[in-house]
């Protein structure tokens, strides 16, 4: 969702298109998957942004698109005013931390604690090994993982769950990032340890003033760590705004429905049914015309949401936008 460029700006994302060729026996091109389709957005020094959506709305290729696993189809990747292309890669990806989803899947199976962690500092040229070992452990205390000697000569399969994200967030801050991509961080972990990570994933951001992507379908948790929320649907973003604003007045009908479907502690209202749009996510293969959400929209226009893709209006309050046809005037 555009907006205006900041030359301050830690990342800017403009346009950005990432689309993957669809191709039938290997040579008959049938079309494209419209993963990403024209994202665009900022992130302050030491913001923390929230992209919440669906499983397949394209949230996940627009994060390994930013981490640089995935080339762009089109638009630009800024980082600290210099675009990531190139010889520029490089130094970029030294910047920016990952952390999957799956932590044990994550973490080599068949190396120790301590190898797993100097990987990115051997890749990065540190050769001293007394320098990648004081940062091994600097980073293991940064997350807790004390007394550091315990876990050191461990392997994957000998850690719990959380203790095994603990490994990843510490891996993904040991070369000192100015960002940190985090992909469902918590969706595979315990309840009760979900909490301990993100409090974690937190801390370490106000310390280092990081900049933090956390990808998550699950809106419950936004509030609790992030300024913003940018909300995505079948590509695209629908509607953006910080997090206090978006969560009391949702605008768009798709951010409604998720915020409905979140669930309710109150045992008392268990058999309350859920308002679900029906259907299901579009196929990016063959995306809808118009607006991607009006198949499954109870507030449809027809002759405009099913014809023209919206404009981007601002009708709340300065920074909540949203792609959605109630708020266009006229034909925009």
């Amino acid at each position: 969702m555009p907006e205006a460029s900041n030359g301050n700006a830690l990342l800017s994302v403009q346009n950005l298109q990432t689309w993957f060729e669809m191709r039938r026996w290997g040579f008959i091109r049938v079309g494209f998957v419209q993963a990403v389709d024209g994202v665009s957005f900022e992130l302050k020094h030491g913001e923390a942004i929230a992209v919440v959506g669906e499983s397949g709305c394209g949230k996940t290729t627009l994060a390994r698109t930013i981490l640089g696993l995935y080339p762009p189809t089109s638009g630009r990747i800024t980082f600290e005013g210099r675009e990531v292309k190139g010889s520029a890669l490089r130094q970029y990806r030294a910047n920016v931390g990952y952390v999957q989803q799956d932590p044990y899947g994550a973490l080599p199976p068949f190396l120790p604690v301590q190898r797993i962690l100097e990987e990115p500092l051997i890749i990065q040229g540190v050769r001293d090994p007394a320098e990648r070992n004081h940062r091994v452990r600097k980073a293991l205390e940064a997350v807790k993982m004390t007394p550091v000697d315990n876990f050191l000569s461990k392997f994957p399969h000998m850690l719990s769950g959380g203790q095994q994200q603990r490994v990843v967030l510490a891996r993904a801050k040991i070369l000192e990032p100015k960002l940190i991509v985090a992909d469902e961080p918590v969706s595979m972990l315990d309840a009760s340890v979900r909490v301990e990570i993100l409090e974690l994933l937190r801390e370490l951001q106000r310390k280092s003033n990081l900049g933090v992507i956390y990808i998550t379908h699950d809106l419950s948790t936004v509030r609790f760590f992030t300024e913003r929320i940018m909300v995505m649907y079948g590509g695209k973003v629908v509607e953006e705004a910080p997090v206090k604003e978006l969560l009391a007045n949702p605008l768009h009908p798709y951010t409604r429905a998720l915020l409905a479907a979140i669930p309710d502690p109150d045992p008392h209202n268990a058999e309350v049914q859920k308002e679900v749009p029906p259907g299901e996510p579009p196929s990016l293969l063959n995306p809808p015309p118009g607006c991607r959400f009006h198949p499954r929209c109870a507030s449809l226009i027809a002759g405009r949401c099913d014809a023209k893709e919206p404009p981007i209006a601002e009708p709340a309050a300065p920074g909540h936008r949203t792609a959605c046809w109630l708020y266009a005037d006229g034909d925009a």
